[in-house]
């Protein structure tokens, strides 16, 4: 097929990219900075540049397409509101993909939406999930929660270099997913009839609290943890605050997310169903312990090689 990524230069959109290559599709990659996106062009996506906030760009993108697989979100280094970058974004590309007859889409949304609508993105996927139910696209929506990729920054860094480990609210489940394995959906959902007009979980194989995370970080570096919870009223008043200055309002709308990953009820869902209506094999989904055990088996294995080149002074400061 010809296949639109929408958000490819991003972690789970460079990975459908690379992952639908490899199923033989033909696959364009609408970004907003081409300079940026070099290295899918090496992979042998074409690239075009657009903006979702642009409506005339989005014309020439979905030209010739088959299939659209929406992957952007906003950032948290974006200064727009969310309502501004994903709402308006997600009309735009609705309206185009109408103009241009493309029905089907692949739309990448956040597990139980609907039941935080006080989180800005979880309510815009929530809208957006609304309005393509009552479309005619050929919709499938991909309900996901966090990705293991941001295990990496939170946990496994700052435990290896014995940096305080930040964590926040009631000890929360939850089931990451390595973004490899949602792509493995995204891109199955586009030859699977049995995906179409249907919305499915596509989670971890297991929930994980901080604490968990946190002790297998120690048992793979040999290291202890040094963690500091941040209570729940902090956070509060942190919102609050942020909240009152234009310039600040995406972190404030990044800091409801609290709502979410610390009230206590687990990020989980059954995945049987989604596993038969996709055609995958569970056994091939990544465990967060094997990612965390084979990102610290990299790690340390190039750090003990660099550290032949490295003076005394300079061993001294390596983390083991």
């Amino acid at each position: 097929m010809q296949v639109l990524v929408v958000g490819g230069t991003g972690t789970l959109g460079r990975q459908i990219a690379r992952r639908a290559l490899d199923a033989g599709h033909q696959v364009r990659c609408m970004v907003r900075s081409p300079r940026k996106a070099a290295f899918l062009q090496e992979w042998g996506c074409e690239l075009t540049r657009g903006d979702l906030l642009e409506p005339e760009s989005l014309a020439y993108a979905l030209e010739g397409q088959d299939a659209v697989i929406d992957a952007a979100t906003a950032r948290a280094t974006d200064s727009a509101s969310a309502y501004d970058i994903d709402w308006k974004g997600n009309q735009n590309l609705f309206a185009a993909c109408q103009a241009a007859s493309v029905k089907r889409l692949v739309f990448v949304s956040l597990l139980d939406a609907h039941k935080h609508r006080e989180v800005p993105l979880m309510d815009i996927k929530a809208c957006a999930e609304d309005w393509l139910m009552a479309s005619d696209f050929d919709y499938t929506i991909l309900r996901g929660v966090a990705f293991m990729q941001g295990v990496i920054s939170q946990f496994a860094i700052p435990v290896l270099e014995s940096q305080t480990v930040w964590v926040s609210g009631s000890p929360t489940p939850i089931a990451y997913m390595n973004t490899q394995d949602m792509a493995r959906f995204a891109v199955a959902a586009l030859e699977r009839e049995e995906t179409v007009r249907q919305a499915f979980p596509v989670v971890g194989p297991r929930a994980w609290t901080t604490s968990e995370i946190t002790q297998l970080c120690e048992r793979f570096t040999g290291k202890e943890a040094r963690t500091f919870r941040v209570p729940p009223a902090l956070l509060g008043l942190m919102r609050s605050v942020t909240g009152f200055f234009e310039a600040s309002l995406n972190v404030a709308e990044r800091l409801t997310f609290e709502a979410v990953t610390g009230g206590g009820t687990a990020l989980d869902a059954p995945m049987e169903a989604s596993y038969a209506a996709f055609g995958l094999d569970s056994a091939e989904t990544t465990g967060l312990e094997g990612y965390l055990k084979e990102y610290y088996d990299t790690i340390l294995r190039r750090l003990r090689e660099m550290e032949t080149d490295l003076d005394k002074e300079a061993k001294k400061k390596l983390p083991f």
